[in-house]
């Protein structure tokens, strides 16, 4: 991944991990990197700090005395959407999969470098502020295919007329599919369009947040074409 992002303008990161050593690198280096850092090393604090600062991201780990990351996850989403990256110490796809269900952007399994984790960041961030840009400038645009219904402006997303909750992230992969409805996209494409990857190394990434975006909108709509990567079914004319 290019290591060379735009600076972090002062936007706010909450970094919760209970490892002080791990804490403190991982300020030190998105402080470098020009953002601002608060943290936290247990789940009610985070929670806190969360409420009272508005963090613009999240660095969360899963394993936090108190209440976990995924509990610490859903209380921080219920109350206003934020994007979060999740740190795992066990590369487990089961427990990648529970975080990004309840509302993590995106995952790193421990051990993992400071460049790695500061270009996510700003990933994220960049993500977050292309999705405002789009949104103000589709007003009303909307994809419809058969009763899965994606609206630009809102954000919204409507299957058989009921809501579906979407992280960001699977709201960009399924725009990024629904786009060239039955056209297989590669996992190298879906990398470049969604995470602005060019390391194509990410592409468990990708697996991960398909299977998590077909628990929400239903596995039929999502082919795979193995070797290559995914494609969304549309109903015939």
């Amino acid at each position: 991944m290019d290591s060379t992002q735009t600076a972090g303008a002062q936007r706010r990161v909450l970094v919760v991990e209970d490892d002080q050593t791990i804490t403190q690198a991982i300020a030190a280096r998105l402080q470098a990197e020009g953002f601002q850092v608060r943290t936290a090393g247990d789940g009610p604090s985070a929670v806190d700090t969360a409420h009272a600062w508005q963090p613009d991201l999240l660095v969360l780990d899963v394993m936090l005395p108190g209440y976990d990351g995924l509990e610490v996850c859903r209380r921080v989403q219920a109350d206003r959407p934020v994007p979060v990256l999740m740190l795992t110490a066990r590369d487990d796809e089961t427990d990648m999969l529970v975080g990004l269900g309840v509302g993590a952007d995106d995952y790193m399994t421990k051990p993992f470098s400071m460049r790695e984790l500061a270009a996510r960041v700003h990933v994220l961030l960049r993500r977050v502020e292309r999705a405002a840009v789009a949104a103000s400038s589709s007003r009303g645009a909307s994809i419809q295919l058969g009763d899965l219904e994606i609206d630009h402006a809102q954000r919204r997303v409507r299957v058989r007329g009921s809501d579906v909750h979407l992280t960001p992230t699977e709201f960009e992969l399924l725009v990024c599919l629904a786009q060239q409805p039955r056209a297989v996209l590669s996992r190298e494409q879906l990398l470049a369009e969604v995470w602005d990857w060019a390391d194509a190394s990410g592409t468990r990434t990708v697996d991960s947040h398909v299977k998590a975006l077909r628990r929400k909108i239903g596995a039929e709509r999502i082919r795979t074409v193995h070797g290559v990567g995914y494609a969304l079914e549309s109903p015939a004319p």
